[in-house]
């Protein structure tokens, strides 16, 4: 099956997350990535959770799918000498080290261009290659933190709650993967690689939507709100009899049909709620414990089959269970196999762009540490034997 980006060669120096986020969605469209790891593994191995009988972990599993795995000492001249074989012919390098670590050991974009003119550089880091904290070290927690996002989040008389799955990682991985995609594309018009640069506190800024224009625009800086957007109202998530549903009613049109669908067509008539913006002003607390207590009359179902048939969107809430095993999560091959040499049969989320022509694929589960050494290096088993013992790999 022919493959987007068959024939990149990636040389992928990432740990953790962001990185290896990024090179995954690399790989899973066919670019041949080379996992470079320190000679006892990278950080993420050792993540939960651990497969009881391999020791692998599914973290890792996950996350280095379709990739080649290797190990070198780049503190050591050989393996920078052998970092340096590598990286010659390579159209992508990916690395997410903290700012300043990528010149300390001798690998950084100015030292890489000059054996390597036209390679794109892609710097996935906390802080990004500039300013003035571009030196700390970062985990998601941190970045939500600091970019705004875990003051948002959460009800308005708790405390401050970090959005839950990593997505300063995660979306810091996937504007990785657009930056390096759109390097290439203005390669392959001038013939020129140049330097990507993400940080994850940018990346959180981005997602931050109204709350910042209602403070540049608005004049006044949001709080938490739990579930009720600012903007848009209803929008909310409510308990039924046997959980929890979102609706999301985003214009008055929609307000017209939920109004029917509810049977309470006389709140079309109060002035309250006649716009979208009066509804965002007066939602509490008539309007949402109304609702409130419509939905816990219900169950889950019923309330998504009257409101699909009414065209309101709206969804129960799901536990990963129940959204691993939905019919259109299953349609849509976002869970699919791997068969891993010790951990065995496993399952992960899919390939989320579905591309006609090219579409991604797992092919290959995640390298035991230094399994491609050989191939990868062109190294004899005498030759693994003595880099292996002098710390090199």
């Amino acid at each position: 099956m022919r493959k987007a980006l068959q024939g990149i060669k990636v040389v992928d120096l990432t740990s953790a997350l962001n990185g290896p986020f990024c090179t995954m969605m690399l790989a899973d469209y066919g670019a041949d990535v080379i996992k470079i790891e320190p000679v006892n593994g990278e950080q993420c191995r050792e993540w939960g959770p651990i497969d009881e009988n391999s020791g692998e972990s599914g973290f890792y599993c996950y996350v280095n799918r379709n990739k080649k795995g290797v190990t070198l000492n780049l503190k050591s001249e050989k393996g920078l000498q052998m970092f340096y074989d590598l990286v010659k012919d390579a159209d992508v390098l990916v690395e997410n080290y903290k700012g300043g670590v990528t010149k300390k050991l001798g690998i950084d974009y100015e030292s890489v261009k000059k054996v390597n003119p036209t390679i794109i550089y892609a710097s996935g880091s906390g802080f990004g290659q500039y300013g003035p904290i571009t030196h700390r070290p970062c985990y998601d927690i941190v970045a939500q933190s600091m970019g705004g996002m875990v003051n948002l989040t959460g009800f308005k008389d708790g405390n401050p709650v970090k959005v839950g799955p990593s997505v300063a990682d995660h979306v810091a991985g996937i504007y990785l993967t657009v930056g390096v995609l759109i390097a290439l594309y203005d390669r392959k018009n001038t013939g020129k690689g140049q330097h990507v640069d993400v940080a994850m506190i940018d990346t959180i800024f981005s997602l931050l939507e109204n709350a910042i224009v209602n403070y540049t625009v608005g004049g006044f800086i949001p709080e938490r709100n739990g579930n009720v957007d600012p903007s848009i109202s209803p929008f909310d998530i409510y308990e039924c009899k046997d959980g929890f549903v979102a609706l999301g009613v985003g214009n008055d049109r929609l307000f017209q049909k939920f109004c029917l669908t509810i049977g309470q067509e006389e709140l079309l008539e109060d002035p309250r709620y006649k716009t979208n913006v009066l509804r965002c002003e007066n939602y509490i607390p008539d309007l949402q414990n109304l609702i409130r207590d419509w939905c816990k009359n219900h169950t889950k179902s019923e309330i998504e089959g009257v409101m699909d048939e009414s065209g309101i969107p709206c969804g129960p809430v799901l536990n990963i269970k129940e959204a691993i095993e939905h019919p259109h999560i299953q349609a849509r091959e976002m869970m699919v196999h791997c068969e891993h040499p010790t951990a065995g049969d496993q399952y992960f989320q899919g390939c989320v762009i579905k591309l006609s022509e090219t579409p991604g694929s797992v092919e290959t589960s995640s390298p035991l540490l230094g399994q491609h050494n050989a191939e990868v290096f062109g190294l004899t088993e005498e030759e693994l034997k003595k880099l292996s013992s002098e710390g090199v790999i």
